[in-house]
């Protein structure tokens, strides 16, 4: 069951989100191998202007409930809560990968090192949210008007410079949309709502957003790839910029409408728990992928991307359902009370573990 204290709408575009996101992965990495373009890449081509920037306008949405807050709470809620999921599933990829399938301990100790400071892997997109959450503090600290702020964030969208540091590379990509979350929230909550109150409306404006979306990415230009997308005039820098806002706005606007159907609770339920999806989602993929291949039963690159994608947005679940069922494991998707430097988010934690078995029994 949902928190009476989350938004409905918003859990359901962030599944929208994490299934894209892992559909992006489980179709690139199946390509990667089979050296074949599956349908799955067409869908994933479509949505390459905002799939991520969606995530990101998301997670910013509710910065402006948090920013003001005592420093120590600040950096507590919204950085130290992501590097502690940063560092734990990074020492467990990086051990399992490099560690132990590939055996190469000198390997895995060079990759753990280098993970301070260059965001691993699939786990970027939660340094980068750590990153960003000190950033726009620093900034309300120094007092820079938003539209200086998010002109310098759009125009370095718009350069999009790439850094020998990829925490450098991305936050050039990416910072412009989580501080538009930040200062557009309003605008957002109030679109979405005003949509769900006229359904019609809703469905063709997003029907007509598909349309111009679809046209650009597939116009002259384009090329899908095994691993990767070229996109026609959407690649221009500052209508990519456009398109992606616009389609980040436009997930909003799905999830408002798909949220009034009680068939999308699972949809909602997954985007409430979108972080379990993102930070286990890669180990099952990999395996699953290579005994697909191995056995020779599913060679074609679109259903088993499709069934990649399925396996890695379901064994999280699984996981979790498990981690919760048996009482072991959660620091895998909890933060426990000693990963706190502020004492009452700390006690509130230690207080939620004690009254659980209760709740549960109940």
């Amino acid at each position: 069951m949902s928190s009476p204290m989350r938004m409905p709408w918003v859990d359901t575009a962030k599944g929208l989100s994490i299934i894209l996101v892992v559909m992006m992965y489980s179709a690139y990495n199946t390509g990667e191998y089979t050296g074949g373009v599956g349908f799955l890449h067409y869908v994933i081509g479509f949505a390459t202007p905002f799939r991520m920037p969606e995530f990101f306008l998301i997670s910013g949405l509710f910065l402006s409930q948090v920013i003001d807050r005592p420093w120590r709470r600040y950096i507590d809620r919204r950085v130290v809560h992501y590097l502690y999921f940063y560092v734990l599933w990074a020492i467990i990829s990086i051990g399992l990968k490099i560690g132990i399938f590939s055996r190469d301990p000198a390997g895995m100790l060079h990759d753990l090192a280098m993970a301070v400071v260059q965001p691993y892997g699939v786990l970027w997109f939660i340094y980068m949210l750590a990153v960003f959450g000190l950033a726009a503090r620093v900034l309300r600290e120094l007092g820079v008007p938003h539209w200086i702020v998010i002109a310098a964030a759009a125009a370095l969208q718009i350069w999009a410079p790439h850094s020998q540091s990829y925490a450098l590379t991305q936050f050039a990509a990416y910072f412009v949309f989580f501080y538009l979350g930040f200062v557009l929230a309003p605008l957002v909550f109030r679109l979405v709502e005003w949509t769900q109150n006229h359904s019609t409306i809703a469905v063709a404006g997003l029907a007509a957003w598909a349309i111009v979306n679809g046209l650009l990415v597939y116009s002259p230009g384009y090329a899908v790839q095994p691993v990767g997308m070229q996109m026609g005039l959407a690649a221009l820098p500052p209508l990519h910029l456009t398109l992606a806002v616009a389609g980040a706005v436009a997930l909003c606007v799905a999830g408002g409408f798909l949220s009034k159907f009680a068939s999308m609770e699972w949809l909602q339920w997954l985007g409430e728990h979108s972080l379990v999806v993102y930070v286990a989602f890669t180990i099952p993929m990999s395996i699953f992928r290579g005994l697909a291949l191995a056995s020779g039963l599913l060679t074609d690159t679109g259903w088993l991307s499709l069934a990649v994608l399925l396996v890695s947005v379901v064994s999280p679940v699984i996981l979790y359902f498990i981690v919760k069922r048996t009482g072991f494991g959660n620091f895998l998707f909890e933060r426990p009370a000693w990963a706190h430097i502020d004492r009452s988010s700390a006690a509130k934690v230690s207080e939620k573990a004690m009254v659980r078995p209760a709740r549960e029994a109940a």
